[in-house]
């Protein structure tokens, strides 16, 4: 029996149908708070717990075989998480973390992050890490979704620097498979994979695809970066609650393209193209 962390979630939702759909037991470690409704309708067996409550964790692993924890490792949970296993003579987890931790920027989460990471590393666990890169596929996703609604709405499109950075955004799907190929293989144990889309494309790529996808022309309109992050600068001055922050036309201008290789030759993973995935995100959100 598997516990799985954070099955309520976007991801966590379609790591749960994979693991059922290959004949895994799984019991849903969720807060009271969360919504059960697919974990019902799956009839998945789920016990009530937090992250940050040692006591509970190890309620949930009695029994257990093995850990995959989608939670993500930027609430700080890790330390907990990994004592917990090793109390309770858990060997086996898989842990998704992102790729963001490769930015040359220095947001808190990227510390928090790293530590967790070396943490696990660190530990006696038969663990594997996970690190996508930007999630899409559902209108629930919070990144590809937000673009598709912008471009439905109007044709222009500012862009904040050249938009030549690259992309390579995974498909929710692909990362599920992935998540549970990689529990399901000793080749992955004590390894961290990056986990990326078919292949690389520059933000203006992705810009166009998306466009063609709803059948619209989009004109792009590029405003320099350094013109761009010094706006936004005195934005951030004078608003007390600014929408957009000088530290993302920066992020926005890193590239953000990751070889799958590893991946590819440890547990065959074969991710679609961002076409075929950007157009199944926009006729999900149609149907919905």
């Amino acid at each position: 029996m598997i516990l799985l962390t954070g099955a309520t979630g976007f991801l966590g939702g379609y790591v749960l149908e994979e693991l059922i759909r290959r004949g895994h037991g799984v019991t849903c470690f969720v807060r009271e708070t969360s919504n059960l409704e697919k974990i019902k309708q799956l009839n998945v067996p789920y016990i009530f717990g937090e992250l940050d409550d040692y006591e509970s964790i190890c309620n949930a692993l009695k029994d257990k075989k093995a850990l995959i924890n989608i939670a993500s490792l930027g609430f700080g949970h890790t330390p907990n998480i990994v004592n917990v296993c090793r109390e309770m003579n858990i060997n086996r987890a898989v842990f998704i973390s992102t790729t963001g931790i490769f930015t040359k920027l220095n947001p808190d989460s990227k510390g928090i992050r790293l530590e967790a990471e070396r943490l696990v590393k660190e530990s006696n666990l038969d663990y594997t890490i996970i690190r996508p890169t930007m999630i899409y596929g559902t209108p629930k996703d919070r990144n590809m979704w937000r673009l598709v609604k912008y471009l439905k709405k109007l044709p222009i499109l500012p862009i904040l620097g050249d938009g030549t950075y690259l992309q390579q955004p995974v498909y929710v799907k692909d990362l599920a498979w992935a998540v549970v190929s990689a529990y399901e293989t000793d080749k992955s144990i004590k390894k961290a994979y990056n986990i990326s889309g078919l292949k690389p494309l520059t933000y203006n790529e992705v810009v166009d695809v998306t466009g063609k996808s709803l059948g619209k022309k989009v004109f792009k309109i590029h405003v320099p970066m350094n013109l761009s992050y010094s706006l936004l600068k005195i934005y951030e001055k004078i608003s007390s609650k600014p929408k957009l922050k000088a530290e993302q036309v920066l992020r926005l201008n890193e590239n953000k393209d990751f070889s799958h290789d590893e991946a590819t030759k440890d547990f065959g993973y074969k991710p679609i193209s961002f076409e075929d995935g950007i157009r199944l995100e926009i006729e999900t959100g149609i149907k919905n």
